[in-house]
């Protein structure tokens, strides 16, 4: 009789975690690698080097494979070539966290366009495009997560945009179930919260 505190063994899964250089990204690929998954570690820019260098080390020192992947994913093309990536090196893909996100606390009013633009690229381009190659590369009985915000449940003042550009992913996540459901693969949004 299995319980909930069983660890589902993720032996030669592979697991493509996005903005997992540090913090809860690297927590995710850290803990899929424990229960046995390889894992892409995807990260965005030059800033985040060292620290990705160091989850990929931590990844092989526990035995699994790891692949170092840089990439600004609100690029389509940025996209297509972290899943060609991953394939080329690992021949699959089973597991999809759309973890890389950006957290602006600030008033409506003082928000300039600039920022409203890299927001939304990061929180809801990005993890739609990551989701439009996962439904065609997600293995049947695959899993996709996306990371969401609890502020959508709970507000808290200065977050609106943020929560604003974190919104959609529940819809997108919604549409996905329905679409990609019937090959076994669960799509779910995880809303963390303080």
């Amino acid at each position: 009789m299995s319980t909930s505190n069983t660890l589902v063994d993720l032996t030669s899964k592979v697991a493509i975690v996005t903005g997992s250089a540090r913090n809860m990204g690297r927590a995710f690929a850290i803990s899929l690698a424990k229960r046995g998954a390889n894992v892409v570690v995807h990260y965005h820019s030059d800033a985040s080097l060292n620290d990705a260098e160091q989850t990929a080390a931590e990844i092989a020192q526990i035995g699994r494979r790891v692949l170092l992947v840089q990439g600004d994913l609100s690029q389509e093309s940025q996209v297509q070539a972290l899943y060609q990536q991953t394939l080329e090196a690992f021949g699959r893909v089973d597991i999809v966290i759309n973890n890389a996100g950006k957290v602006l606390k600030k008033a409506i009013a003082d928000i300039s366009e600039q920022e409203y633009d890299q927001l939304f690229a990061i929180n809801t381009k990005a993890p739609f495009l990551m989701m439009k190659h996962a439904a065609t590369h997600v293995q049947d009985q695959g899993r996709i997560i996306n990371m969401g915000t609890s502020l959508l449940g709970a507000f808290t003042g200065l977050y609106g945009a943020y929560a604003g550009a974190k919104a959609p992913l529940e819809d997108f996540t919604r549409a996905l179930a329905k679409e990609i459901g019937g090959r076994g693969i669960t799509v779910n949004v995880v809303a963390p919260g303080r």
